[in-house]
Order: structure tokens, then C-alpha cells, then sequence
């Protein structure tokens, strides 16, 4: 099946901008030429490929055409720039990256890209184990995640390791345990948001849990998050590159028994021929290789 690359520009715009009337002002089109062309769209594939919802929102059939159009978006842009011609405006790639890369080695990368005048880098922040949902749906071309299997499309590559090591204040320790024991059911701990599951990894391996959870504190920031453990609201396990230094000063102890956390991070990028996407990649490999722990090997799938 063929499809126009009209009708799949307008699927992307609407998403991407949320309604049809901000989709029709960046096509320069009327509404109803927007809502004609994903009616066509819809009509030729015959299924709903758009929520009208606000913000607009891709069905899952249209995620499957919401890749596509990235797809063709990404490669008209090169082959016009290939020939010499002026843009309408910059290209827009999207990747997904975890918090704790995007605070720390991540800003490498984007020290590169502000390199490309001729591109844009739009960054969704989410979870490492959850960062491949949006490659799925055709949200990001490319992905920080800790997930090692490749999805359908894509090619995979490790990167190497984030540390993460359990620490609190001093004080906070004391007034729940020792430099040798930890009462784990009443120290209170920092979690990032729902999704993060590290600090229950170390409470599990002390058999903690569930109904016996210690007084949880949820802040969903990076920055955030590091400053609150420094502060004493909560232990909590930070990278060993937002330490700088805390545990030699005395800032931060580790928790007595509690062994750090290895993360395993993957970079997973749409198996396309693409000078941006392998411009991208080079980036984050550089990045990756100069400051994330552990030795990385290539794979594609």
C-alpha cells in the first residue's frame, strides 16, 4: 500500500502539535485541509489513526503510520539538503533519554548537536526501562534504555554501565542506624517517580517490602532527586557521577551492607540509512565512551 506523503505530513503535525488548528498554521494550510487530509488517510488504510482529544493523540494503528512519516520526514530533509536546497524549516530529531544520562554524559551529545544548524533535537525524558515504548510507538528515532532487546526495526548497541550507589548524610544514618547497621523499615528513602524501582532493588535484597516500605519522598528530578539525598530527606542510590566528591568529604556515606547497582545501558536507534541518525550515534558512542563506565560491545537485529 502506497500512502501520500501529504496525508502522513499532516498525521505527524498533528501530533506533534496537539491540535489541528496548530498543524494547519505550521503546514500553512487551512483546518479543513488538515482534517481532509487525515480523514483520506484514514479513510485509505481504514482504520481511526487519530484521538481527537487535546492534546491529539496517535492510535496505535497511527503510531504504525507516525514512524513512517518521521521516516519520510528525516529523508526528504537530507536529500534536500543533498541538493543543495534551503529547508522550510529544521528538521526535528527525537530521542529518548533517561534523567540520570541527560544530567550526566548525555550533555556531551547535546554539545555536539548544538553543532547542526540544520537540525533540531527534541529530548523525551523517560525511564531507561521504559524508553523503548516511544521507539515502539514511533515517538523517537533513537533511545537510552536498559531494555537489551532490540525492538522490531532497530538496531542495538551497549553502551556501558551507570553505577548507582546507596548513600545517605551522616546524620540521617545516625538517627536510623550505624555506620554498621541500617533499620531499614524506618529509614526514609527518595524515589524518582513510580517507575523507579533502584531503591527497592536494595531494600529487597535486605528483605524489605511491600506493606513494610519506610517513609518514601517522590521527587522527579535528576538534580532534584541528588540534592535531595545531600540534604538528608532520604537515602537514596545516586549515579557515581553526581557524588562529586561526597563521599571523600564526608558529605555522604554509603549504606553499610547495601552494594551497589550496575545498569547496563543500550542505545537503540531506527535501522534506517540516515546521515543523521548515524550523525547521532557517533555522538552518543562518543559520549558514551568518554564518560559511562564498563566495556561496550555492537549488535543489530
Amino acid at each position: 500500500m502506497n500512502y501520500d506523503a501529504d496525508h502522513l505530513a499532516a498525521l505527524l503535525a498533528v501530533v506533534e502539535e496537539g491540535t489541528f488548528d496548530s498543524a494547519a498554521r505550521r503546514l500553512r494550510l487551512t483546518q479543513s485541509a488538515v482534517s481532509q487530509r487525515i480523514k483520506a488517510l484514514e479513510t485509505r488504510v481504514g482504520r481511526v489513526l487519530i484521538v481527537r482529544t487535546t492534546p491529539c493523540v496517535a492510535t496505535t494503528e497511527g503510531e504504525i503510520l507516525l514512524r513512517l512519516a518521521r521516516q519520510v520526514q528525516l529523508l526528504s530533509a537530507e536529500a534536500t539538503g543533498q541538493l543543495g536546497a534551503d529547508a522550510d524549516r529544521a528538521t526535528a530529531i527525537p530521542v529518548a533519554v533517561n534523567a540520570d544520562s541527560l544530567a550526566t554524559w548525555f550533555v556531551d551529545v547535546l554539545r555536539e548537536a548544538a553543532t547542526w544548524s540544520d537540525r533540531v533535537i527534541q529530548v523525551h525524558v523517560e525511564d531507561q526501562e521504559h524508553s523503548v515504548d516511544l521507539l515502539r510507538k514511533g515517538a523517537v528515532m533513537g533511545a537510552v534504555t536498559a531494555d537489551p532487546v532490540t525492538v522490531q526495526g532497530c538496531s542495538i548497541e551497549q553502551l556501558g554501565l551507570m553505577r548507582y550507589v546507596p548513600v545517605a548524610t551522616p546524620d540521617l544514618l545516625a538517627r536510623h542506624g550505624s555506620r554498621r547497621r541500617v533499620r531499614w523499615g524506618e529509614l526514609p528513602v527518595v524515589r524518582f517517580n513510580e517507575r523507579d524501582d533502584l531503591q527497592e532493588r536494595v531494600m529487597a535484597a535486605h528483605g524489605l517490602g511491600g506493606p513494610h516500605n519506610p517513609p518514601t519522598h517522590r521527587v522527579p528530578s535528576a538534580e532534584g532527586f541528588a540534592q535531595a539525598v545531600r540534604l538528608g530527606l532520604g537515602w537514596g542510590a545516586l549515579p557515581e557521577q553526581h557524588l562529586d566528591g561526597a563521599l571523600d568529604r564526608g558529605d555522604l556515606v554509603r549504606l553499610p551492607g547495601a552494594r551497589p547497582l550496575d545498569v547496563t545501558l543500550y542505545w537503540q536507534r531506527w535501522r534506517l540509512s540516515s546521515e543523521d541518525l548515524d550523525r547521532l550515534t557517533d555522538a552518543v558512542r562518543s559520549a558514551a565512551r568518554r564518560r559511562v563506565g564498563g566495556v561496550r560491545s555492537r549488535r543489530a537485529n
